[in-house]
């Protein structure tokens, strides 16, 4: 099809605007575009230079950077799955990593479980055996407690450069690992300091394996930081150290079912959604001795509960609740 000059005159005015309009949009999208990594490198920086780390959970995964800054850290844990969740960090040997974890290890722990949920203890405490010698050298630096789908937990560490990986290992009905499920991830502390400082705490707690867990027991209504220290470290017969984890009581039932459930290695222990009655609120995971945590909660009036992840933590000082008021 031919163009007149007559056509040409009002084509080429429109043509004009044509050009222009592309130029405008490619320019509109080159602004959008540099906006959006500008959104992305402010996020960074919150990692890298403030400490500032988010992590969301919203089936059986953690969402969070592959690389973390040295020294103090922000920790803020979304639950958004419909299944309670924590995390612990567990600082690995060096030249061993997830791969190393997922072929030694979880396997390991599986066919443990898998035995002991068809009632062949014995069985399944012998798998153990065949665990691999530098799983010894595992470090765990804590992490966030048990938190209830739709919560948000708020920890503080302090993390030195290595290797880590981050997992939950509450069970599913069926006795499966949610870390045998994706809830294992490896990412890297490097040698880049974050300028983060350390909380200043309104309730102090220390844990140890002779007195259990020490606080005066008066805390008010409202928001608090918690500082957990870690007076000494003890593995328990599940294999683990003492933790705290925050929860809130909603009837005296839920404190017999919370203490022994709290027990990972028994056929019910540590079973989604847990007990009735209880609401997660994060908390510390165990780290070394002579090491400080801390975590955050916003308190409102009713019955709370400090325990740990320890066989039968009541008898053992280990389960302190306590009453907050208007």
């Amino acid at each position: 099809m031919s163009i007149s000059k007559m056509d040409l005159k009002f084509f080429k005015p429109i043509l004009l605007v044509f050009v222009l309009l592309v130029i405008s949009c490619k320019n509109d999208k080159k602004s959008e575009s540099n906006t959006a990594r500008e959104v992305v490198e402010v996020k960074v920086d919150s990692v890298m230079e403030f400490g500032m780390v988010d992590i969301l959970t919203t089936a059986m995964e953690f969402q969070m950077p592959d690389t973390l800054p040295a020294g103090w850290l922000h920790l803020r844990y979304k639950n958004a799955s419909a299944e309670p969740h924590f995390f612990i960090l567990e600082k690995y040997p060096e030249g061993v990593g997830i791969e190393e974890a997922k072929k030694e290890i979880v396997p390991v722990f599986q066919d443990a479980m898998d035995s002991i949920m068809v009632d062949r203890f014995e069985a399944g405490m012998k798998r153990f055996d065949s665990l691999p010698a530098w799983y010894q050298e595992v470090v765990f630096h804590g992490g966030s407690g048990l938190i209830s789908p739709g919560k948000v937990s708020n920890s503080y560490v302090n993390l030195q450069p290595g290797t880590y990986l981050i997992e939950c290992y509450v069970k599913m009905p069926n006795g499966k690992f949610h870390s045998s499920m994706g809830m294992l991830k490896q990412f890297e502390v490097v040698d880049k300091w974050s300028s983060m400082s350390q909380p200043k705490a309104t309730v102090d707690l220390t844990v140890s394996s002779d007195q259990g867990i020490i606080f005066d027991g008066d805390v008010s209504s409202g928001d608090h930081v918690f500082s957990v220290f870690f007076k000494d470290a003890k593995i328990y017969g599940n294999f683990v150290n003492h933790d705290v984890h925050l929860v809130k009581l909603e009837d005296e039932d839920a404190v017999d079912n919370l203490n022994s459930w709290m027990n990972w290695l028994e056929k019910d222990g540590f079973i989604s959604p847990g007990p009735q009655g209880v609401i997660f609120l994060g908390g510390s995971q165990e780290m070394p001795m002579g090491s400080t945590a801390f975590f955050t909660a916003t308190l409102t009036p009713g019955l709370y509960g400090l325990i740990a992840e320890v066989p039968d933590p009541k008898a053992k000082g280990l389960f302190k609740t306590f009453t907050v008021s208007e």
